[in-house]
């Protein structure tokens, strides 16, 4: 395959992303709004909160749908909330940025990165409890739970597209190593502070993002953690100097956490041999 053609079915690849990103969004607000008060996210049909008409097929498309009826209920003109919109386009970035960094990580025996898949199943997990906790401040079970089983179905793909590229009993013990760093400071953490430092979702949280930033490398689960609690210590800094928080108000830690692993991915390897430099390991 030429350079050209590689390049323009890599454009098709990201813009496909894009479009399932959008689709994908759209049913995070619906997981975003049911889940935390129990409610079946398959039934019912999405209804308006206001006149509780059922939403119909083409009010539900991603996006276009709230441009055209501006927002607002088509049978009762009630403001349709610009989170619906803000998650599916976030979605569709996430999706396409990771979509870009599957590309350009590419292994031998694949020509995206054998853990994209994981990558992408649990990025949409992720956006949801990022939402849903710091809305409500905590990170739901059923969510949490359910990347596990999700990992174990990514890791076994990326085990299998990397046989004979790569030294798979590395990989799982540094994947191993990078779930038991996560757990162990996190947990710890708990522990010392009681659960006043973060909660118990956070533990059970911490392990599936370690072990993904593991099986890329240690030093990605390292600066992950690292980027987690400097964001976070920035960020409460922020919001205490702004007067927008006080030091006994709770801040979610769950979204740093969250915005840790997305850095840690994404530039673990290269910030961790700058912070080496820096600090002459």
């Amino acid at each position: 395959m030429s350079s050209g053609d590689q390049l323009l079915l890599s454009i098709w690849f990201i813009a496909a992303l894009g479009i399932l990103g959008l689709i994908v969004g759209s049913f995070l607000n619906v997981v975003i709004v049911r889940v935390p008060v129990g409610a079946s996210v398959i039934r019912p049909r999405s209804r308006c909160p206001e006149c509780n008409s059922v939403i119909a097929t083409r009010d539900n498309i991603p996006v276009i749908s709230w441009l055209i009826l501006r927002g607002r209920c088509r049978n009762c003109s009630h403001p349709i909330s610009k989170r619906y919109p803000t998650v599916e386009v976030f979605t569709a970035l996430v999706w396409m940025g990771f979509g870009w960094w599957g590309l350009s990580t590419s292994v031998p025996s694949s020509w995206v990165n054998p853990l994209l898949p994981l990558v992408l199943a649990l990025s949409s997990g992720l956006i949801a409890l990022f939402v849903i906790d710091i809305q409500w401040h905590r990170l739901p079970n059923v969510i949490v739970y359910s990347l596990y089983p999700v990992s174990l179905i990514g890791f076994s793909v990326a085990l299998i597209i990397e046989r004979g590229s790569a030294d798979l009993t590395l990989l799982v013990i540094n994947s191993c190593i990078g779930a038991l760093l996560w757990l162990g400071v996190i947990g710890a953490l708990w522990l010392v502070s009681r659960g006043r430092a973060m909660g118990l979702g956070d533990v059970k949280l911490a392990p599936v993002l370690g072990a993904v930033l593991g099986w890329q490398s240690v030093s990605s689960a390292a600066i992950g953690l690292m980027a987690a609690f400097l964001v976070g210590a920035v960020t409460g800094l922020s919001l205490i100097a702004a007067r927008q928080a006080q030091m006994r108000y709770k801040i979610a830690f769950g979204p740093f956490l969250i915005i840790g692993y997305s850095i840690g991915l994404v530039a673990g390897p290269p910030l961790w041999d700058w912070y080496a430099g820096l600090v002459k390991l």
